[in-house]
Parts: structure tokens; C-alpha cells; sequence
């Protein structure tokens, strides 16, 4: 893939809602990785360069909201690992996967992979194609990845439709009321 030398997306003009981050982590019975919290700080819920939905805890959309996809992720997960409960999550501290982010139209989503006795800024990242069985693993946090991604500089075959379609001459960034419709 070739790369590209683009700047961060532009913020939205309007600060997104502020998160109650201590509430967030007690409902997950997970902590979360500083970077992805300054990236919902800046951005909120929203789509980058028409490919990549951020996952926010208490979105007013279900699809951009973490919780709602964390519980929808852990039956996916429960069914494909023949497990019920919480089959991914890396509650307490132990080991297991959280997803983060999910890529429009593709059913592809991105997970913290949280080693047991890690602290969330060591999570690493995890690509699951969505409709099938390939699981991509990447040793960066989720700000370097996802900044990787739209510069075009990842190592990997993913996200071929923002390059191979799109092909952005400059990032953008459009939050979930832009194109979903203002919520409540």
C-alpha cells in the first residue's frame, strides 16, 4: 500500500458530549488506554475518511456506542468460542479482547487485545475481518494504528477500500449526528 504524508482530520467545530470515564470503565469492569480517550475527547463518535466508525461509551447511536458493541462483540464471540458470559472481555485485569472500532460496510471491527497483567496502554490492537476467521494482530496502541491506517502506512491488507476507492487527498472526519440524523 502506498503511503501518504496527510495531516489528523480536523476536529469537529463543536466539542463532542464529555464522558463520564470512571462510569464507562465500571460498566466495561475494564480500564481504558489514555490515547483512545483523548481520541473521543477530540473527535466523539463519528466516521473517519468514510471508513472508520469510532466507538464511544453512551453514543446516542447504537452502532457508534461502545457498550452496545461490546455486549453485541461478546455474543459473537461467546457463539464462535462456544462460551457464554463475558467470552472477550478483559475484566479485572485478566486477558481478552475489546473492540474499539468497526470499518463501514465490511463487518470488520478493531480490539484492544489486553494481555492478562497488562496495563491498557500496552494493549495492542486487533483486526477480525468480521464475515469470516482472519484475526490480524498489530503491536501499537489504537492511536498509532488507526493514524497508520488513514497515512496509508500500516502493515496490512485491510482498509483497501480507503485506498483502493476513496482515495482521500485529505482526511476528514464527520461526527454521527453529521450522518445519522441529531439523535434524541
Amino acid at each position: 500500500m502506498v503511503g501518504s504524508i496527510l495531516r489528523a482530520p480536523v476536529p469537529p467545530a463543536d466539542p463532542p458530549p464529555a464522558v463520564d470515564w470512571a462510569q464507562a470503565e465500571r460498566a466495561l469492569d475494564a480500564a481504558l488506554p489514555a490515547d483512545y480517550k483523548r481520541l473521543v475527547e477530540t473527535y466523539g463518535d463519528g466516521l473517519f475518511d468514510g471508513t472508520i466508525w469510532l466507538l464511544v461509551p453512551d453514543s446516542a447511536y447504537d452502532d457508534c456506542d461502545l457498550h452496545a458493541q461490546v455486549t453485541a462483540r461478546d455474543e459473537v464471540l461467546a457463539d464462535l468460542l462456544g462460551v457464554r458470559g463475558q467470552a472477550g472481555r478483559p475484566a479485572g485485569g485478566g486477558g481478552g479482547v475489546l473492540p474499539w472500532v468497526f470499518e463501514e460496510g465490511t463487518g470488520a471491527f478493531l480490539y484492544w487485545l489486553a494481555r492478562p497483567g497488562q496495563r491498557p496502554e500496552e494493549w495492542t490492537v486487533l483486526y477480525n475481518e468480521g464475515r469470516g476467521p482472519l484475526w490480524e494482530h498489530h503491536d501499537m496502541g489504537c492511536l498509532a494504528f488507526l493514524l497508520a491506517v488513514l497515512t496509508g502506512t500500516a502493515e496490512t491488507e485491510r482498509f483497501g477500500y480507503l485506498y483502493e476507492v476513496l482515495k482521500p487527498t485529505a482526511h476528514r472526519f464527520a461526527t454521527a449526528d453529521q450522518i445519522l440524523g441529531t439523535a434524541g
